[in-house]
């Protein structure tokens, strides 16, 4: 049964992926290609010496991939694999959930699973450090914003899987309601703690057009939301039909 879920998930993972080309196509890429264009343009205030010389010359060497194929099958290819992969790991975590987080059906629990890890892994990591469109941060210092990036990350993720732990034996005593505020507040506080405790990173150019910074930024968060929102809702779909035909005893069984 594991299986089968899993094939679903990648299903509709490809799926997702396709709409969230497509959401990027039409309102991400305008933008990347806007900040390219000023990408030659703007001065880094950590550049030094010869640093535009040498910006000059890499930018005449020939591209090894066009910008065309970057923005159309290359993105495309991206999309369709990270939703695939997204959608296998996303129908795993469901077959271990179900059935413990209360009484949902497949549906709210693919939804609500859906909506944890849109939060947890896209909403939060990016309030702290929120995706550049290019011409905005230093190269020197790539290594450095991804290691914070991955830490906010984990840290998320854990402070997650926290909660949901904690809200799961405190329903036994106080009920789901009560359970799931205590829960949430101490994610929250958690969140609020790592955001504090990590430091800033704020390489933006003077100069850089405020409006296309932010419109990158809503593009980028709105992908992530059109890939999250199929998943749950496809997958919950497909997994109901799905599970709704084993059932055996009143009871959805989950067992190859």
């Amino acid at each position: 049964m594991v299986g089968s879920l899993l094939l679903r998930g990648m299903l509709v993972g490809v799926l997702a992926g396709l709409l969230a080309f497509g959401f990027a196509r039409i309102f991400g890429e305008p933008q990347v290609d806007r900040a390219i264009a000023l990408e030659g343009t703007l001065g880094h205030s950590h550049e030094h010496g010869d640093a535009a010389a040498s910006a000059t010359a890499e930018a005449e060497e020939p591209e090894l991939v066009s910008r065309e194929t970057q923005a159309g099958l290359g993105l495309a290819t991206g999309a369709v694999v990270y939703g695939a992969a997204i959608g296998g790991l996303f129908a795993l975590v469901f077959a271990f959930t179900y059935g413990r987080v209360g009484r949902l059906d497949a549906r709210a629990t693919a939804a609500l699973l859906a909506l944890a890890a849109f939060i947890a892994l896209v909403v939060v990591p990016g309030l702290k450090y929120p995706g550049n469109p290019p011409a905005v941060g230093n190269p020197d210092t790539i290594g450095e914003r991804t290691t914070l990036f991955f830490i906010m990350l984990a840290i998320s993720v854990a402070a997650l899987v926290l909660a949901v732990n904690l809200a799961l034996g405190l329903a036994r005593r106080h009920g789901g309601w009560a359970a799931g505020m205590i829960a949430g507040a101490v994610y929250i506080a958690i969140i609020v703690v790592a955001q504090l405790a990590l430091p800033v990173v704020n390489e933006v150019p003077e100069g850089f057009p405020a409006d296309l910074l932010w419109q990158f930024r809503i593009a980028s968060l709105g992908m992530h939301a059109v890939l999250w929102t199929t998943i749950g809702l496809g997958f919950g779909a497909l997994a109901e039909r799905s599970l709704a035909r084993r059932t055996t005893g009143g009871r959805f069984a989950l067992s190859r």
